[in-house]
């Protein structure tokens, strides 16, 4: 029966379809009488996220039973006949296939991936520390320091529609990289973007900070451009619960967390930021340099506003970002083994670009960083 097939296909269907022959299927579907023109205005005007459309309208389709169910296939072969064979909705169906991550092999100057963290020796560190001591934050001594990582995941929304599957798996692969990285996790699930804002901030003003030489913030959830997605959000009741990731900038610069001064802020942030595909983004930041023969005669002494940071983003600027339902999204996962491989001997800059070499052979996404701030080179190393 067709309503059955349209059940197996649902889940690749909603990752799959692009915007465009949504749109198509709409029209076709009003045409058809399948839909009448208020059904069409809610999937098309109460669904903002692309996503969020394929499922409101494979859904609606599959309620009005076998017929409606044919109609929609018939159109989906014939606006895109390329997903209608992916999806295996073909004269004699087979079940759908779930999306794999890809299998990307590392090249021949590329180590296989490690499922655990492999870090620096003692001997080692200190060939690092003695080599490039002006040139790197140093970690401080194991038994006076104190690090701390803020991790925050948004898993449950109001909106049923809006559940992360698979993001379970995101925060326990990434709370067990930052504890292996020697950082105690302060935890936080399903927040409101009013409390996403509380945390960050009461996070910044913990002592712990004194006592540290370096701080994650992990933030994921569903996103837009520049905002993470709150629990309450839902733009078909036009609802905006949203958190501004410029005030994670705000809340640990030199101005309000001063027990973080002069070291290293890696923010990653796991979320969509629009509907589009993947494109690639160069991010260059440059230092601003005083003309020679100026001072500063306030009389004290001035820090910049906003240094030592460095960030992640799962996406480029206003794409979507890929999760899989069972093993989570690609970038944690990638991030995670990139980590875990080669931490022992890279700076934070040079991960992060192993990070985004990971998806050169998937472009539907391209993570970016942004806000790079760093003075010097700042390496994993677990300290003495």
């Amino acid at each position: 029966m067709a309503d059955k097939q349209l059940a197996t296909a649902r889940a690749q269907f909603v990752n799959r379809v692009t915007k465009p022959v949504l749109k198509q299927l709409l029209d076709d579907l009003l045409e058809d009488r399948v839909l009448n023109d208020e059904e069409q205005e809610t999937v098309d005007q109460e669904n903002s996220m692309r996503a969020d459309q394929a499922r409101s309208l494979i859904d609606m389709v599959r309620r009005k039973g076998p017929r409606a169910s044919e109609k929609l296939l018939s159109r989906l072969k014939e606006r895109d006949p390329g997903l209608f064979d992916q999806l295996g909705l073909g004269s004699d169906p087979q079940p759908a296939q779930p999306v794999a991550a890809p299998s990307l092999k590392p090249s021949e100057e590329e180590k296989p991936v490690s499922p655990v963290l492999t870090l620096c020796t003692e001997q080692d560190q200190r060939k690092v520390l003695e080599k490039k001591s002006s040139s790197i934050y140093i970690p401080k001594k194991k038994p006076e320091r104190k690090r701390l990582a803020l991790l925050i995941n948004n898993i449950n929304f109001d909106r049923e529609s809006m559940l992360r599957r698979g993001a379970d798996k995101d925060e326990e692969r990434m709370e067990k990289l930052l504890r292996d990285l020697d950082y105690d996790v302060v935890k936080h699930r399903n927040l409101s973007g009013q409390d996403i804002d509380k945390m960050v901030e009461e996070f910044s003003k913990c002592e712990e900070h004194s006592l540290s030489d370096s701080t994650f913030v992990v933030i994921m959830s569903h996103g837009k451009r520049d905002a993470i997605c709150g629990i309450h959000h839902d733009t078909s009741k036009k609802v905006d619960d949203l958190f501004k990731i410029d005030n994670i900038f705000k809340h640990l610069n030199t101005e309000n967390c001063r027990n973080l001064l002069n070291k290293p802020k890696i923010i990653i942030i796991q979320a969509c930021r629009g509907e589009e595909g993947g494109s690639t983004l160069v991010c260059d930041s440059e230092s601003e340099i005083v003309p020679a023969g100026l001072e500063d005669d306030s009389g004290v002494r001035r820090e910049h506003k906003e240094k030592d940071f460095i960030s992640l983003m799962s996406c480029t600027p206003d794409t979507v970002s890929y999760r899989d339902p069972k093993e989570g999204a690609l970038f944690i996962q990638w991030f995670v083994e990139t980590f875990n491989t080669y931490a022992h001997e890279d700076h934070i800059q040079k991960l992060f670009t192993k990070v985004l070499r990971r998806f050169d052979k998937f472009p539907r996404q391209m993570p970016s960083m942004d806000r790079v701030t760093l003075t010097k080179k700042f390496y994993l190393l677990p300290g003495l």
